[in-house]
């Protein structure tokens, strides 16, 4: 028997090579995307691994979980490590990397997480890039969550290893994940006897097989049906508009707060301030007393499909997150979720407003 997922015809190099291109249109970045076969932790991974060593001195930003494995793997890499660490409820400023970088001026090396999905957090990438640029080191930044829900711009920014994937704010797959890659970057793992050759976390084994040869045969054989999804999740946002879809999440993340903020019951933000809100994903403070990990389960007992998810680690006592990735980034989504809440709050005992928080939600949702 035949099946559409299944009796494909080969992906060429030159349809692969089309799919880089409209996703580095998609960057606004004239530097080298590669699309790697494997989740977003493989370039996360495998950028570092390629640029860091025993000579790196690396300033690494920590406003949520990611930053902390970021700062694990250089280590293990060799590099002397400078951790930057701001309550996750925040968001790092440009004067306290220009600060970081005044106390350990050796620093040739800057990881940041753009957006902290996991947090509900998200950083002022264009005055911090301006500070990493003024001092001249490497700008690693990720950009997993936030591409699709903000504007992402490698170049304008000074990024030189800039890692995203789809299936967040984009609406795609999880399996494949692109990075771009600035001449200072392809200098810097050329000249690291350290950097992966001949393996999977390889970048250069890309720059060099891949990209040096005209982009004309390929390292080994895609994953067909995730480079497809890619490629789909691409036209989609095209033909919406990047604009729209970041509107979109926009209003969803103003709407998610608003509405948790007049739920009443002691749900609040736990991103205090909105202007450090990520618009991929809202993070909520339950209220003293009652355990996320528990409402979550509650709420999703009763609608198993809604976007929602408890804090990890010991987040969970405390942080809920409301995903508005891609298309749950709608008016109908974040309605369900704060109606799923409120249930489950008044389950536990918790006097709520529901309609207060419709209100609230949809006042806060631009018409436009």
């Amino acid at each position: 028997m035949t099946h559409p997922f299944l009796d494909l015809p080969p992906l060429s190099a030159a349809r692969f090579a089309s799919i880089e291109d409209r996703v580095a249109r998609l960057m606004s970045t004239e530097q080298d995307v590669v699309i790697m076969q494997g989740e977003a932790l493989l370039p996360l991974e495998g950028a570092i691994r390629g640029c860091a060593g025993p000579g790196t001195t690396a300033l690494n930003v920590i406003t949520g979980p990611y930053g902390q494995t970021f700062g694990n793997w250089l280590r293990d890499c060799g590099a002397t490590v400078h951790d930057l660490a701001v309550p996750f409820h925040t968001a790092v400023t440009a004067e306290q990397v220009r600060e970081a970088l005044a106390a350990h001026p050796e620093t040739d090396f800057v990881s940041l997480v753009h957006a902290e999905a996991a947090t509900g957090n998200t950083n002022p990438v264009t005055e911090i890039g301006a500070v990493v640029r003024e001092h001249g080191a490497l700008f690693y930044l990720d950009a997993v969550a936030s591409i699709g829900a903000e504007p992402v711009l490698p170049d304008a920014w000074g990024v030189d290893l800039c890692v995203i994937g789809a299936q967040k704010a984009m609406g795609g797959p999880a399996g494949v994940s692109a990075v771009s890659v600035s001449e200072r970057a392809w200098a810097r793992m050329a000249a690291n006897p350290g950097a992966p050759r001949r393996s999977y976390l390889s970048l250069l084994d890309w720059k060099e097989r891949w990209i040096d040869g005209g982009r004309t045969t390929l390292l080994h054989a895609p994953a067909q049906l995730e480079m497809l999804a890619l490629e789909a999740c691409v036209e989609r946002i095209e033909a919406a508009g990047l604009d729209t879809v970041m509107a979109r999440h926009r209003s969803a993340a103003a709407a998610t707060r608003a509405g948790a903020s007049a739920l009443g019951g002691g749900l609040e933000p736990f991103v205090t301030e909105s202007t450090a809100a990520a618009p991929v994903a809202t993070t909520l403070r339950t209220p003293s007393g009652v355990i996320a990990s528990e409402l979550v389960a509650r709420a999703l007992a009763a609608e198993p499909a809604l976007p929602l998810a408890a804090g990890g680690g010991a987040l969970a006592k405390e942080m809920i997150r409301v995903n508005h990735y891609g298309p749950d980034a709608s008016r109908e989504s974040v309605a369900a979720c704060l109606a799923a809440l409120a249930a489950a709050l008044r389950a536990s005992g918790v006097t709520t407003d529901p309609e207060a928080a419709h209100r609230a939600a949809t006042e806060a949702w631009p018409e436009n």
